[in-house]
């Protein structure tokens, strides 16, 4: 009788204690941290076409595919490495080298009215809307399981199973917060 009682004290203490709800979230915010990275990788597997398809013709213009090409592998190995904060960096100086590879293309009618050229710049278009709707459900996905293992008594069983706060994807400049024109 004794032994019932306290395993029925026992699970109704541990039901209580939000351990699966903590990893519940902790598990959402992992899955919107890879919609991150598949973004950003789909974006930087778009700029080798890009860059092509301006070269043709540009071929003037070396320094600035190298600087996108550079930018785009430093991506890559951001993406790979999975810190958020070399993401957000990477992300930057791409957005940085895009810019300007964009900006020879919007001075170049034949590149404007270039099919493939067209194509990409929708498809890079929709990829940056991509990579905000990631960024602001991983953020969410952070804040509610943050605000969730600070709260009593979940503060308890986080502390118990090493659970900590989680980063924020977070631009890192003032310029970053600009989201690149694709305008053509």
């Amino acid at each position: 009788m004794k032994r019932v009682v306290l395993t029925a004290l026992l699970m109704l203490t541990v039901s209580s204690c939000g351990y699966n709800r903590i990893q519940s979230l902790d598990e959402q915010v992992d899955l919107f941290e890879s919609q991150i990275k598949v973004q950003l990788q789909r974006r930087a597997d778009l700029i080798p076409n890009l860059v092509n398809t301006v070269r043709g013709f540009a071929e003037q213009e070396q320094a600035i595919f190298e600087a996108v090409t550079s930018a785009r592998s430093r991506l890559g190995g951001a993406v790979e490495g999975g810190s958020l904060a070399e993401m957000a960096a990477a992300n930057q100086s791409l957005n940085s080298a895009l810019g300007r590879l964009l900006a020879i293309a919007e001075d170049n009618p034949e590149i404007q009215s270039n099919q493939n050229f067209r194509d990409l710049q929708v498809q890079l278009e929709g990829t940056e809307n991509r990579i905000s709707t990631a960024r602001q459900d991983y953020n969410e996905a952070v804040q509610a399981y943050n605000s969730y293992i600070r709260r009593f008594p979940q503060i308890l069983t986080a502390k118990m199973i090493g659970a900590e706060a989680r980063e924020y994807f977070e631009v890192t400049d003032e310029s970053a917060t600009e989201v690149p024109e694709v305008e053509f």
